[in-house]
């Protein structure tokens, strides 16, 4: 009944979404970086580990990272 294109079709998706959801806590992990408290060289050093090392800098900044104020 299919011709082979719906097969790869859902873990592609499941993919996209992943990526998609990791973009997002990366971006959101970038804001409350920029917007902690900190002193501005920690700043600079959390976002230079997430751009350059995003996976493990990203799970890093989760346990250990700066959070921002709340306001």
């Amino acid at each position: 009944m299919h011709d082979g294109f719906f097969l790869p079709f859902f873990p592609m998706m499941s993919l996209i979404l992943v990526y998609l959801l990791f973009l997002g806590v990366w971006i959101w992990a970038l804001i409350q970086t920029i917007r902690c408290d900190e002193s501005d060289g920690t700043k600079i050093a959390w976002v230079l580990v997430l751009i350059f090392v995003p996976i493990v800098g990203l799970i890093i900044w989760l346990f250990a990272g700066p959070r921002a104020k709340k306001a």
